[in-house]
C-alpha cells in the first residue's frame, strides 16, 4: 500500500540521513519534495501545509542543530509527525457499562459496510465478546442475505425484518438484549451520493439505537474525496471514528493521511483484504513506519502468533536450534507463513525489505513459494528428513516431479543446510534463554516466532526462502529474477 508515496519519501530521507549538517536551505529542499509527494498522493492541502510547518519548526530549531547526527534526527521527526497526521495513538473502542455496546455503521453505497459489519463482528469475537448483527440496509437488493451469508461463516446471529430501517433497529436491539448479546452492530443503507433521505434515515436509526460508537465506513481508494464525505456524515450524525476499507489497494494514501487531521476523528480499523480476517486495528505508528520503509515488525509478530500453533512451534524451534530441523518442518512453516497473508505483504513489514521488493510482481513471490513446496513434495520422506542423501539421480527425479531444474534442487538444499547450521550455532550460543511472549522464543538479539521463523529485532524476518532486511537472506529462488 502507498507504494508511490513510500518510494518518494524513502528517496528523500536516504539523502537526508547522509548529511552531517543541515542548513535552512536543505530543510526547504526536502520539504518541497515532501509537498509534491503528498499532493501527488491526493492528500488534503491543509494537511500538507500543517505537516510541512510542523517539520520545518522542529528541523530548523535546536532539536536538530544540537543533535550528533542531524540527518537521522530529521528522519525521527518526520516519522513522529507522519504518525501524528495518521492519528497518533491507536484508537481503542470502549464497552458500555451496561451491555450491549451498540455500534452503528454508516457510509456510501459501495464502501463495503456489509462486509465490514461481518469483519467487525468477527473481530469482537476474537476479543471474547458475543456480537449480534442487525441488517437495517433494506434499500440494496440482497443486502440482508449477504450479511446473513457472511455471518454464518463466523457463527454470529443476524436480525432483520422487511419493514423499515428504524423499526428493524428498534426490534434488533430488543432481541440482542433478550439473547444476552453484549455487542450489537447495525449495518445501514447507503446511497451513491449523500442526500437528505439517506441522512434522515440514518438519524432515525441513531435516535433509536443511541449508539456508543458511530463508525463511518470509507473506501480508502477514493482519496481526499473521503474527507468531504466524512465531513457531511459527521455534521448530521456526529461520528466517533472511521473504518478504512480497501487499504491494501490504495497506492496513494490520500484518505488515510487526510481524515484525522481534517475531521478530528481517528481511524479505528483498516480492512486490508477480501477475507473476513483481513481486518485489524489501525496503528498510526506502524503505518508511518511502513511508509518510510522502516517495516512493521510488531504486526509481523502479531500475525505470526495468531497463525502458528504454540506447542508445534516450540517443538519445531527446539529441532531448529539443535540442528535436527527437517524439510518437513520447513514445509509446515511455509504453509503457516502463507496463512499470515500474501508474502509480498509480509515482506513489506520487514525493515528495509520493501525497497528490495520494488519492481517484483505481487504474485511472483507466491509462485516461487509454490515451486519450493513442489520440490519438497516431490521428495521421499527419507530425503526430507536427510537432504544429504540426495544425489544426481535423486535430483533428476525430484526436478521431474516438481517441474523444476536440478540446479534449483541444489540451491534449496544448500541454503537449507546453511540456515540449519546458522540456527544451530545461534541456539548453542544462547542456551537457557526464555521466551517472553506466547509463541515466541527469545535467543540473544533474535526471536523465533512460531518456533522456527527467525525475527531479528533490528533486521526483521529471516527465513530460508525469504531473506532478511539486508538482502543477505537465503531465498532458494531469487525473487528479483
Amino acid at each position: 500500500m502507498f507504494e508511490s508515496l513510500s518510494s518518494r519519501f524513502e528517496g528523500v530521507l536516504k539523502r537526508v540521513r547522509g548529511k552531517g549538517r543541515l542548513s535552512a536551505e536543505d530543510v526547504e529542499d526536502f520539504l518541497g519534495e515532501f509537498r509534491l509527494a503528498l499532493l501527488d498522493a491526493d492528500v488534503h492541502l491543509a494537511v500538507v501545509r500543517t505537516f510541512q510547518d510542523r517539520i520545518r519548526e522542529r528541523a530548523v530549531g535546536s532539536e536538530v542543530s544540537g543533535a550528533l547526527n542531524p540527518g537521522q534526527q530529521v528522519v525521527k521527526i518526520v516519522l513522529e509527525e507522519l504518525t501524528a497526521v495518521l492519528g497518533g495513538e491507536t484508537h481503542r473502542l470502549s464497552y458500555a457499562s451496561k451491555p450491549p455496546t451498540v455500534v452503528l455503521l454508516a457510509g456510501l453505497q459501495g464502501a463495503g459496510k456489509t462486509t465490514t459489519a461481518a469483519k467487525l463482528a468477527r473481530w469482537f469475537k476474537t476479543q471474547g465478546r458475543n456480537p449480534m448483527l442487525i441488517g437495517a440496509d433494506l434499500q440494496r437488493p440482497a443486502a440482508v442475505e449477504q450479511l446473513q451469508t457472511l455471518a454464518e461463516r463466523i457463527d454470529v446471529p443476524v436480525f432483520s425484518d422487511p419493514t423499515d430501517s428504524v423499526s428493524v433497529a428498534r426490534a434488533g436491539l430488543a432481541e440482542a438484549r433478550r439473547l444476552g448479546r453484549d455487542v450489537v452492530i447495525c449495518d445501514t443503507a447507503g446511497r451513491l451520493a449523500i442526500d437528505d433521505d439517506l441522512m434522515d434515515e440514518l438519524v432515525g436509526v441513531a435516535e433509536v439505537l443511541e449508539p456508543h460508537h458511530t463508525l463511518l465506513v470509507v473506501d480508502a481508494m477514493v482519496g481526499q474525496d473521503a474527507v468531504k464525505t466524512a465531513e457531511s456524515f459527521h455534521a448530521r450524525l456526529g461520528l466517533d471514528a472511521v473504518v478504512l476499507t480497501k487499504l491494501d489497494g490504495d497506492a496513494r494514501g490520500g484518505a488515510a493521511l487526510s481524515i484525522k487531521e481534517v475531521l478530528g476523528r481517528p481511524i479505528a480499523f483498516a480492512s486490508t483484504g477480501e477475507t473476513l480476517d483481513d481486518f485489524e486495528l489501525f496503528h498510526p505508528d506502524r503505518l508511518a513506519s511502513r511508509i518510510l520503509g522502516m517495516g512493521d515488525v510488531e504486526t509481523l509478530i502479531e500475525r505470526a502468533e495468531e497463525t502458528f500453533e504454540q506447542v508445534e512451534a516450540e517443538a519445531a524451534a527446539s529441532r531448529l536450534l539443535d540442528g535436527s530441523f527437517t524439510l518437513n518442518d520447513f514445509l509446515d512453516q511455509l504453509k503457516a507463513l502463507r496463512k499470515m497473508g500474501p508474502i509480498s505483504d509480509i515482506m513489506g513489514m520487514v525493515p528495509g525489505m520493501a525497497h528490495q521488493m520494488k519492481g517484483v510482481e505481487a504474485d511472483v513471490d507466491e509462485r516461487r513459494i509454490d515451486r519450493i513446496e513442489g520440490i519438497i513434495h516431490s521428495m521421499t520422506p527419507s530425503e526430507r528428513a536427510n537432504p544429504d542423501v540426495i544425489d544426481g539421480s535423486r535430483r533428476a527425479r525430484i526436478a521431474a516431479g516438481s517441474g523444476t531444474k536440478p540446479n534449483e534442487i541444489n540451491q534449496l538444499v544448500r541454503q537449507f543446510r546453511e540456515m540449519r547450521k546458522m540456527m544451530k550455532q545461534m541456539g548453542g550460543k544462547s542456551q537457557g534463554a526464555k521466551g517472553r511472549r506466547k509463541g515466541r522464543k527469545t535467543r540473544g538479539s533474535r526471536t523465533t516466532v512460531g518456533g522456527s521463523v527467525p525475527i531479528d529485532k533490528k533486521k526483521g524476518l529471516s527465513l530460508p526462502g525469504l531473506g532478511d532486511a539486508e538482502g543477505a537472506g537465503s531465498f532458494p529462488v531469487d525473487l528479483g529474477s
